[in-house]
Formats: structure tokens, sequence, C-alpha cells
């Protein structure tokens, strides 16, 4: 289950993204420039409305850039991406069909091979502890296991890339914190390249490589900052690390000092 895929995943230069209307123009993103090597794990913070989730889409051929361009393992990006995954805040899980048959649902749309999705399909319900629910009907299943479904509905293809939008933004913090290790676990066995787009400063640094601070709208890269943590991390231990305390502080004080101007 690990990516073989090397060099650079994501390459986004000089990017401006401005939406307009008949009475007014608003600029979400200017001047972004960001490369992101294959197999990293990319937190993005900042703001509410600074564009973060715009990046997402322009980096999955959903949204055009009004400047600049994106390119996915060397091709630019001209329309929607169908080899990425795409993970949202709402599981948005179809109530009629059980996780397995949920999780199937890529492999329908895609038209994957279905040996080889049932078996992908069992990997990664055996990966984030779904084993025994696999008929479970979605309102029968917790707001954390419901994102376990759709988070393995979004690797069941083997992405090289994984986007995620607030994927954990509803839940408990315990229940966020149980993910977080998951996901972490999933990152480090498949190889998979992740962006994360989080309001949780303790997540992105816990799950990242390193952390992209942007600035209020228009949003803007205003500091990468490395993680120096493991690859492997346990929450007990990550909290207490001098070095995760020191970049939860440092990203906290970047976006104080902006929310203050």
């Amino acid at each position: 289950m690990t990516s073989v895929l090397t060099g650079t995943a994501v390459d986004v230069k000089n990017l401006s993204v401005r939406f307009r209307s008949k009475r007014s123009s608003t600029t979400a993103l200017d001047d972004v420039t960001m490369r992101v090597e294959a197999g990293e794990f990319i937190s993005i913070v900042g703001p509410s409305g600074c564009g973060k989730s715009t990046l997402l889409k322009v980096v999955a051929g959903l949204v055009k850039p009004s400047d600049g361009q994106v390119s996915l393992f060397g091709d630019e990006v001209k329309g929607a991406q169908r080899n990425i995954g795409f993970a949202f805040q709402r599981a948005a899980l179809l109530e009629w069909r059980g996780v397995r048959k949920n999780i199937l649902l890529q492999a329908e749309i895609r038209g994957i091979d279905k040996a080889k999705a049932a078996r992908r399909a069992d990997e990664l319900i055996e990966l984030t502890g779904l084993a025994g629910f696999e008929k479970a009907l979605p309102h029968e299943l917790s707001g954390g296991m419901q994102q376990r479904v759709a988070l393995c509905r979004a690797l069941l293809h083997e992405p090289p890339v994984l986007l995620m939008d607030e994927p954990f933004g509803a839940l408990d913090a315990l229940t966020r914190e149980q993910l977080n290790a998951e996901l972490n676990k999933i990152w480090r066995e498949t190889g998979t390249t992740i962006l994360l787009v989080t309001h949780s400063i303790a997540e992105a640094v816990f799950l990242g490589t390193r952390v992209e601070v942007m600035s209020p709208r228009p949003g803007r890269l205003m500091r990468t900052l490395p993680v120096d943590l493991p690859r492997e991390r346990d929450y007990a231990q990550v909290m207490t690390d001098p070095r995760f305390g020191s970049l939860t502080r440092e990203i906290r004080q970047l976006l104080g000092a902006h929310e203050s101007h």
C-alpha cells in the first residue's frame, strides 16, 4: 500500500484567484507559491475566509486560477483531477448503503475492477478500525466512524495526492485526536501526499511534516514552519514534546499578530 511516486507532487506558482460578480471583485488568493514533494504531509492554517479551501479546489481543478498555475507531478492542472482524493468536512454518505458499499461507490463511479476494489476496501476497513461494521448504515455510526468511511472512500483508488478540507472539524476533541492518530498511520503506510486544511493549530502540528501559515484575505503564505517530530506520532508523547509547544505558540503568535491589525 506504499506509494512509489517521487519528485514534486504539487507545484503552485504565483497563484492568484479573484472572484468577480456584477457588483464586486474579491481576491481570495494572492501570489501563492508552494512546492510539495511526494510523500509530504502539509498542514495549512489561517484565519477564516483566507482562501485555504480555495487553494485545495484549485489543486483539484475545481476552481481556475486568475493568475499563475498549479501542476500535479509535472502536469499542469487544467480541469477536474480524477486521480486525486478529496475528503470534506461532511462525510456525505449515502444513507441507504452500508459502510462497505459506501466505500465501493468510488469504484463504481471510476469503473475500477470489482475484485481489486473489494481487496482495497477490505484493507482500508481493517486499517481504519471499521472491521465488523461493514454492513452498518450511516445512521448507525458515530460521526467519527462516518468520517472513517469517507476517508476510506477517498483512498480507495490509491490516489497519489489526498486533499482534506477540515474533515474532522465537527467532531469532539477525543474523537478528533483518535482520527488524527489513525490518519498519521494511514499516511505512513500508504505514502500518500496529503494537503490538510484545518483551523486547529494542534492538529496542524501533530499531523504535518510542515505547516503553511496563511494571512487574512487576500490569502498569502506568510510563513513555512518545518515540523521536527518523528513520522510515527503518539498524542501523549507529542503533546509533551517541547518542539510541539514551541511550534503551536509560534503559529498562534503569527495568526494573532495579523488578527490585531
